[in-house]
């Protein structure tokens, strides 16, 4: 079915609408460090984000708030796809919206670190193969024996787990020194040019290992039923032509249950606002 966009799409007028509802939108603050928070009947938009982001924003909010009216065990638990598409058939339902996430996410954050942990890969290869024109034996899986002995006496053994240390000397009168990765070449002038690398090799693999554990808690915190939801309501309000290629059976099941009214007053949002074409 077509629908026919009714009033403009716009950051004010989404909010008109949703309040009069009953919810309770705020834009007058940080959404505690989010583009948007839900909170029972509540929706939080950060004074931060330009309007148009902010009309995705609430969007993705109030699919929330939706899912809690279809599912009261929402805020508990984060519900269940088999209630909000009213089956219990989801294995390719939640296939379909995780591509869609996907999709969704291009913009997101979450590439920005995929993208910095790919380069810091680049950068151990490039080093370890620096390494290796004088090592050749050097492997990152094994024990550098040479750099070991070289380094058992010197205070920058403490770099190879630290990016900055503070080290006390002495026992009455203690000495402060601070050391700094960043000034790795100046401190330690005479330590050779593989184990100045391979010291910052070992920083950039602490950085690279605490970007994959921020890439694991992002994907987990999509993947969960909540984030799926919002992210498709989201998507297909947006980019129906689109979403519908990459989720056909799902987009199918949606627009069936948006116009059974399984939805609630999502399908009066999309008769008021949407612009979008036949699933």
């Amino acid at each position: 079915m077509y629908y026919d966009r009714k009033k403009p799409l716009t950051k004010k007028n989404v909010m008109e609408f949703l309040k009069s509802l009953g919810i309770e939108v705020n834009n007058n603050n940080k959404a505690r460090g989010n583009q948007g928070i839900y909170l029972k009947d509540r929706i939080d938009i950060s004074k931060n984000i330009k309007d148009d982001k902010a009309i995705d924003t609430l969007v993705h909010e109030f699919a929330h708030h939706i899912q809690y009216k279809i599912d009261k065990d929402f805020l508990k638990n984060g519900g269940s796809l088999e209630t909000l598409f009213n089956t219990s058939d989801i294995k390719n339902i939640k296939t379909e919206l995780i591509k869609v996430t996907e999709y969704i996410n291009n913009d997101s954050g979450l590439n920005t670190f995929i993208t910095a942990k790919k380069d810091i890969s680049k950068t151990i290869k490039s080093m370890q193969n620096a390494i290796k024109r004088e090592y050749p034996d050097f492997l990152r899986s094994k024990t550098f024996t040479e750099f070991e002995k070289y380094i058992k006496n010197s205070d920058a053994k403490y770099l190879v787990k630290y990016d900055v240390i503070k080290i006390y000397h002495g026992f009455f009168f203690k000495k402060v020194k601070i050391l700094n990765i960043k000034n790795l070449e100046k401190d330690f002038p005479d330590m050779p040019k593989a184990f100045q690398i391979y010291i910052k090799q070992c920083s950039l693999k602490r950085k690279q290992a605490k970007i994959s554990r921020r890439i694991n808690k992002l994907n987990k915190y999509y993947n969960k039923t909540p984030e799926l939801f919002a992210r498709f309501v989201q998507g297909y309000f947006r980019n129906p032509e689109t979403v519908s290629e990459i989720a056909p059976e799902t987009t199918k099941l949606f627009v069936k249950l948006l116009n059974d009214g399984h939805y609630k007053e999502l399908k009066d949002f999309f008769d008021i606002f949407w612009n979008g074409t036949p699933a």
